[in-house]
């Protein structure tokens, strides 16, 4: 085929270009810089074109390409009539793909689909890491699940892969922006670049990502039909990823804009860190559902080497030019286009390696109390049979301790006001050897960290993490406080909260009871009470049922 890459001489244009020759295609090396485009094209033996997406493309016509990929960005920047070039192309009877990680435009391209259809042609949008190469891996890992609980992604690039200037752009133009991720079939609200978790993609490489936005937050829960989905990114240097955290708060306070001098600033810094870090980089996309033999989390992992990692946006272009005739025509977001066999095919000539790994699930409390748990009664079993991220609504009374005492140590943990009759949500979010807790008593949130250590529950409020004597008496399951640390010290036991915390069941709902009292003086410090109940969606009820798989070819039938 006869391609011309837009952006070419870019990070991922540079990449697709040297991946289409190899394969033998015919390569236009385009973009508004002469002699970047000349040079490139000369290195590799492709052609050069000079050419402003934005003004006239009557020499890009002339070339006669098959198809167009625009690799140049930044996508959320393309103005009033972001999709003018793939109408162009649908006019002149090419093919249309882009590199898009921009979760609006990756989505409303599907506006063209009539258009596009009716010309014969096919254009995709988001043929790069996400969405093409993820939803890919996710098909896979889900094709004999009954449901699908949760879809968790992330990118970890190495330190010393090629940053160009649309890409940092992107990352900083949405850096502290807020956007919606669903959790257990709710639209959620998240900053960019905040909620750090850390992904073991074997190997010993065990990288930090970190929440952003994607066309998968968009698109993979309708799609999947999945009832929480997440994505994060990372980079390899921590000094980078705070960086970002600290930006990410500021802008979520003042709402300031992203000059383009600072952006230079940034380019020219991530140069500079160059030397740090590795080359090497990874992709990890894990499903966690219900199969036929029960809960399970499967995970794919790869690990690119030897810098080649800059090379994998590249490759969903790379293996669906290679058969071209496979992809139906009309415009969509490029959702599971092609098996993932043909993916992992299409890096074969590159330095990486991928795994797929399944881990049957026992979610903590079951694991942690054993034999108890059968104990419980089931509206306390059901709170803690935690998958996948789980929601809980009710209603609660917040006491509080009146002393200085009480008061300075209730706004040191974040403890909710005293209140009456206070609206209460609760997520459960497992993560990968715990759970986060998320609690709201009307507007104040407060957050806890539960995992097994040593054979014990513990539960980490910030800086303090307290050993819990979690055990089952009476049908009520209770949280005594055994033992604290404040970082790596040891808290003595007289300086020790004292906990009266039980969950229990009546009339059929459950409860919750939690007393906590001072140390030394042994004063209340807040003391809250109330029931919850699971948080109805149309997204769980469609989910529910004991349907067979979800026949995710079916649904697609170019992914067969």
């Amino acid at each position: 085929m006869k391609a011309v890459i837009l952006g070419g001489y870019g990070v991922f244009g540079e990449r697709l270009a040297r991946l289409l020759l190899r394969d033998g295609h015919e390569v236009i090396v385009a973009g508004r810089t002469a002699n970047k485009a000349e040079a490139l094209a000369q290195e590799l033996g492709a052609s050069a074109l000079v050419v402003d997406r934005t003004g006239p493309l009557d020499a890009l016509w002339a070339e006669k390409p098959d198809v167009l990929i625009d690799a140049a960005g930044a996508f959320h920047a393309y103005g009033d009539d972001p999709y003018g070039l793939p109408k162009q192309c649908i006019a002149h009877g090419l093919h249309y793909l882009d590199l898009a990680d921009d979760p609006a435009f990756c989505a409303g391209i599907a506006e063209l689909d009539k258009s596009a259809k009716d010309a014969g042609v096919f254009v995709l949008s988001g043929v790069s890491s996400v969405p093409a190469i993820s939803s890919a891996a996710v098909a896979a890992l889900a094709q004999d699940m009954r449901e699908i609980d949760t879809i968790s992604t992330a990118i970890l690039p190495g330190n010393r892969a090629p940053r160009g200037r649309s890409v940092v752009a992107s990352i900083l133009h949405q850096c502290g922006r807020p956007f919606d991720v669903q959790i257990d079939g709710v639209a959620c609200p998240h900053r960019s670049w905040s909620e750090p978790e850390r992904f073991d993609l074997g190997g010993g490489l065990i990288r930090q990502g970190w929440m952003i936005e994607v066309p998968d937050h968009r698109l993979f829960a309708p799609y999947f039909k999945a009832r929480s989905v997440f994505f994060r990114a990372g980079l390899e240097l921590g000094v980078m990823n705070y960086g970002l955290g600290v930006l990410s708060s500021l802008r979520r306070y003042s709402g300031f804009g992203i000059a383009p001098w600072f952006v230079g600033l940034m380019v020219r810094m991530a140069q500079l860190l160059w030397p740090f870090g590795s080359d090497r980089g990874g992709m990890y996309v894990s499903v966690t559902g219900r199969g036929a033999t029960g809960w399970e989390r499967k995970e794919w992992c790869l690990v690119a080497e030897a810098g080649d990692g800059p090379f994998i946006p590249a490759v969903a272009a790379r293996a669906i030019l290679r058969q071209p005739e496979a992809i139906n025509t009309g415009a969509r977001p490029a959702l599971a286009t092609l098996p993932l066999a043909r993916i992992e095919a299409a890096m074969a000539d590159l330095q990486v390696t991928t795994r797929m790994v399944d881990h049957p699930m026992t979610p903590l409390f079951p694991r942690q109390l054993k034999d108890q748990f059968a104990q419980l009664p089931p509206s306390v079993q059901q709170a803690h049979a935690v998958y996948g991220p789980r929601r809980w609504s009710g209603k609660a009374r917040v006491s509080r301790g009146a002393s200085l005492w009480a008061r300075m140590l209730a706004r040191l943990f974040g403890f909710p006001p005293a209140d009456e009759n206070v609206p209460v949500t609760v997520a459960m979010i497992p993560q990968r050897d715990g759970e986060l807790w998320e609690r709201q008593f009307g507007g104040r949130l407060f957050r806890s960290f539960l995992r097994e250590k040593d054979g014990k529950m513990t539960e980490r409020f910030g800086p303090f993490t307290f050993r819990l004597g979690l055990h089952v008496s009476g049908g009520q399951l209770h949280f005594p406080v055994e033992a604290g640390r404040l970082g790596p010290l040891p808290i003595p036991r007289f300086c020790l909260p004292q906990s009266v915390a039980c969950e229990y069941e009546q009339d059929g709902r459950f409860h919750f009871d939690v007393a906590l009292k001072a140390p030394i003086t042994c004063g209340l410090i807040v003391h809250y009470q109330g029931w919850l109940e699971r948080a109805a969606t149309a997204t769980q009820d469609k989910m529910s049922s004991d349907s067979p798989s979800l026949s995710i070819s079916d649904r697609n039938e170019e992914a067969v």
